[in-house]
């Protein structure tokens, strides 16, 4: 999904650059005024406009591309980044729909709708890959029990505190630490 955004948006940034690049030409060779204004003016900030918005939708892309490369929810300005360039989209979408017809504003609308994709499917909790599982056995999770020939000879009790050996019950060890609940302190016996 990350890769067909970052595509989709340089592809967008280049079309932005060229299309304010051309305009900018025609007025300036045209020596056409609105309203009084300079043409060279007009030439002027149209082309510095193409850029600039060039250029954002090409760092929108790179946020993008970040994300495909590292198969990991975007940073806090890249999010930001993303966000506002999908608030763009639906912008230009409603203008689109009146000044140039349904198919631009469709267009605005895949664009929209792809990023908006993009942002669902790696929201993720700040520091945590998604790649990695939380308790999946050697996914990351809590370590596994070492192999060997007292493996599974040692069960855990549901919930009894006490370790199970075989069937028996046995006392929890002072060398064995207790293993508690998050966020719950365990206690520590000290009889012998």
């Amino acid at each position: 999904m990350a890769w067909v955004v970052a595509v989709v948006l340089f592809g967008e940034a280049l079309s932005v650059a060229a299309l304010n690049w051309f305009l900018g030409v025609v007025v300036d060779r045209q020596d056409m005024s609105l309203a009084g204004l300079d043409p060279g003016t007009m030439a002027t900030s149209s082309k510095i406009g193409g850029v600039v918005f060039g250029l954002y939708f090409a760092l929108c892309g790179l946020v993008a591309l970040l994300v495909a490369l590292r198969n990991r929810a975007p940073s806090a300005l890249g999010r930001a980044l993303l966000i506002s360039v999908a608030v763009v989209h639906g912008l230009l979408g409603a203008f689109a729909w009146g000044l140039v017809g349904h198919s631009a504003f469709l267009l605005m609308v895949v664009v929209l709708a792809l990023v908006v994709l993009l942002l669902m499917t790696y929201d993720a909790r700040p520091g945590t890959d998604p790649s990695v599982g939380g308790d999946a056995p050697g996914a990351g999770g809590a370590p596994e029990a070492a192999d060997g020939p007292e493996a599974g000879a040692e069960e855990r009790g549901a919930g009894s505190g006490t370790r199970r050996s075989r069937g028996k019950a046995v006392e929890p060890r002072d060398d064995v630490p207790a293993e508690a609940a998050p966020g719950v302190t365990p206690t520590v016996s000290t009889t012998p």
